[in-house]
């Protein structure tokens, strides 16, 4: 019960159906509530977030979903306002929404711009700025941000993507300096290459796939748990000591 007592809120967590193919945040939330943390499960994927919320009470888990488009500033109001209202305080956010677009920079549009930048940096801002008053007022917190190794290095596409997981990194830092003297800790992840409902149509590609799998040195893809297990890890006193920080969870490809 490595989270006990805590409240969580994780956007993006609408993919968490048992059998299946979970997502980081769904993967998270089931992992949260199974380490003893009430959960609010944020998604623009009602459907999905119902039932994943449902599944998790059903196994004696204790979530609710709220419907979150995470670039809506009202609706991260709404978010927060239903997390305390449902437990009374907040203390874990998990930034985790997110959308892909792999694009040269010749392919990508404005618009395709704006999109990566909405959902990923606006939406990790927006997170962050709601949550903070509710850590202040519970004394502490664990905010974790899901960048990506595409906020690390760079790749043949992916020109706005990386931007926005790039955007992510630094504004980590950047918060992560200005409350730690208020015991906020806020940390980035930094996923690798991972099967996903995000990227499962791209996995399809045989010839994209192997381009993958060749520079994983640990020799396969990852998956949702592999992930979550490292939000748990940040969510928890365990990690105390840590803010502004970077986990790689990544199979070794960035280790090259």
């Amino acid at each position: 019960m490595r989270l006990e007592g805590k409240v969580a809120l994780i956007s993006g967590a609408a993919s968490g159906v048992e059998s299946e193919l979970m997502g980081f945040g769904g993967a998270a939330a089931r992992m949260f509530c199974r380490e003893g943390a009430k959960v609010v499960l944020g998604d623009i994927n009602t459907a999905g977030g119902e039932r994943t919320a449902a599944q998790i009470r059903a196994a004696g888990g204790d979530a609710i979903f709220v419907k979150l488009d995470v670039t809506s500033e009202q609706d991260w109001i709404d978010a927060v306002a239903a997390t305390v209202a449902a437990y009374g305080t907040l203390n874990v956010l998990v930034n985790n929404a997110g959308t892909g677009a792999r694009y040269t920079v010749e392919e990508t549009t404005a618009d395709a711009w704006d999109g990566q930048i909405d959902v990923h940096a606006k939406g990790t801002f927006l997170g962050t700025r709601q949550a903070i008053p509710e850590m202040l007022k519970a004394g502490g917190g664990s905010i974790i941000n899901i960048s990506s190794i595409y906020g690390l290095v760079g790749s043949p596409t992916s020109t706005a993507y990386h931007a926005a997981k790039g955007a992510v990194r630094l504004f980590t830092k950047s918060a992560a300096i200005q409350y730690a003297g208020d015991n906020i800790r806020v940390n980035s992840i930094h996923p690798g290459y991972c099967h996903t409902p995000l990227t499962t149509r791209s996995y399809e590609n045989e010839r994209y796939l192997d381009w993958i799998q060749e520079r994983i040195p640990i020799g396969r893809v990852g998956v949702a748990d592999d992930i979550a297990y490292g939000i748990v890890f940040l969510a928890s006193d365990e990690s105390s000591f840590m803010t502004g920080s970077e986990l790689v969870i990544d199979g070794g490809t960035t280790a090259q």
